[in-house]
């Protein structure tokens, strides 16, 4: 179902499309604070002082990396809190559809470089390049492929519209 088959008015619409774009940001958000968590205390363990200099700069991609995704991920509620009573509900669902996006890319990144820097110490830089790379193709397969591929599927017993809006 698509939102032109919905009987809902364009405000409701809004407020329902807001309401699903938070509960995404909930959902991510607490994997967000899990995997930043995790990452400020690496460089408090004992053994982070033998990490060799190219794990040390995946551990500070993937720090970079958790660090913007947090801000993305968190800016819908704040760019709603600022347009908050100014009936720019339309600009809060599309602007912060897009910065969820971008946070949720940057997340993808960082889990890929978090997977890469705990292979890597654990057994090396060719087990850090291969988890990098299984976790890469795992997230553009889940999070792009598979929703692309689904959206250009129809469903069963639905017929395609003609005349619903682009």
């Amino acid at each position: 179902m698509n939102d032109a088959d919905r009987d809902e008015t364009p405000g409701e619409r809004l407020d329902r499309q807001f309401s699903e774009l938070l509960q995404e940001l909930r959902v991510t958000q607490t994997g967000i604070q899990l995997l930043g968590g995790f990452l400020l205390i690496l460089p408090f363990q004992e053994r982070f002082a033998e990490v060799g200099d190219g794990l040390r700069l995946v551990y500070l991609g993937a720090v970079a990396t958790a660090t913007l995704a947090t801000f993305f991920i968190l800016a819908p509620v704040s760019l709603h809190r600022s347009l908050f009573r100014t009936h720019r509900k339309d600009a809060v669902v599309r602007v912060g559809d897009t910065l969820a996006r971008i946070g949720l890319g940057l997340l993808a990144i960082a889990t890929t470089l978090v997977a890469a820097l705990v292979f890597g110490v654990v057994l090396g830089i060719g087990a850090a390049w291969v988890a990098a790379a299984v976790a890469g193709i795992t997230c553009v397969a889940l999070w792009w492929a598979l929703p692309t591929w689904i959206a250009g599927r129809r469903p069963a017993g639905i017929p395609y519209r003609t005349d619903a809006p682009e």
